[in-house]
C-alpha cells in the first residue's frame, strides 16, 4: 500500500526491451538506500517489484499486461519519475491510500498558471471519472491530489508549488498521458450500495 507522498524523483536509466516486457533500471539513491530484491516501489503511480538492486540503482521488470495498462511505455532513459516504497508499519498516512493499481491512462490537456501554482487539466476515462468528486482524491502519476472541479470528461487540479517541485508534475506538457488511480474507497461504496 501507498499513499501517494512521493519520497524521491528518480531517473531513468536504462529500459531494456524483451519480448515478454521490459526491465526498467532507475537511479534513486534515497529509495535504494533503504530498499532489498523483492520490496514493492510505485513508479509513476505503479506499483512493481524490485528485482535488483545495484547501489543507487534498482531494476524492475513491467510486463506485457503493465505496459498496456499503464504509460510506463513512455519513459526512455533520462525520463524522471516519481517513486515512494510500500509504506511500512508505523509511518503516517500522509496522503490517501493507493494501491498502485493504475485504472486508466488519462491524458494532460491543459497546465495553465494559477497565482503561485498551476491548474492542471486531465481527460480521463468515464469509467474512471464516475469515482471523482469535487474535493476528493486521486492519484497521478503516483501523486495524492485533492479534485478541485470536475467537467464531463475532464477534472482539474490546483497544483501547489511544493508538488511541482518534488514531482514530475511541473514537466507534464498537452497530450502527455498519465496514470491515473481512483480512490478505492469510492469503489468499495459502489460496490456495497449496488448490492442494496
Amino acid at each position: 500500500m501507498f499513499t501517494g507522498i512521493v519520497r524521491e524523483r528518480g531517473t531513468v536509466a536504462a529500459v531494456d526491451g524483451r519480448a515478454d516486457g521490459v526491465r526498467l533500471r532507475i537511479d534513486a539513491p534515497a529509495t535504494a538506500a533503504r530498499a532489498a530484491v523483492g520490496d514493492s516501489v510505485a513508479i509513476n503511480g505503479v506499483c512493481l517489484t524490485i528485482t535488483e538492486r545495484d547501489g543507487a540503482s534498482l531494476s524492475f521488470d513491467a510486463v506485457p499486461e503493465t505496459l498496456s495498462r499503464t504509460a510506463l511505455g513512455r519513459l526512455v532513459p533520462g525520463s524522471a519519475v516519481n517513486l515512494e516504497p510500500a509504506l511500512r508499519a508505523g509511518e503516517p498516512l500522509g496522503g490517501h491510500y493507493v494501491q498502485g493499481h493504475v485504472d486508466g491512462v488519462g491524458r494532460v490537456r491543459s497546465l495553465e498558471p494559477e497565482g503561485d501554482g498551476v491548474r492542471l487539466t486531465i481527460e480521463a476515462p468515464e469509467e474512471l471519472l464516475r469515482y471523482c468528486v469535487e474535493k476528493g482524491s486521486v492519484a497521478v502519476e503516483g501523486v495524492s491530489l485533492t479534485i478541485a472541479a470536475l467537467g464531463d470528461d475532464v477534472f482539474e487540479i490546483a497544483l501547489i508549488p511544493h508538488t511541482l517541485a518534488e514531482t514530475t508534475l511541473a514537466s507534464l506538457g498537452p497530450g502527455d498521458p498519465v496514470n491515473l488511480e481512483a480512490d478505492v474507497l469510492a469503489k468499495y461504496v459502489e460496490r456495497l450500495v449496488g448490492r442494496g
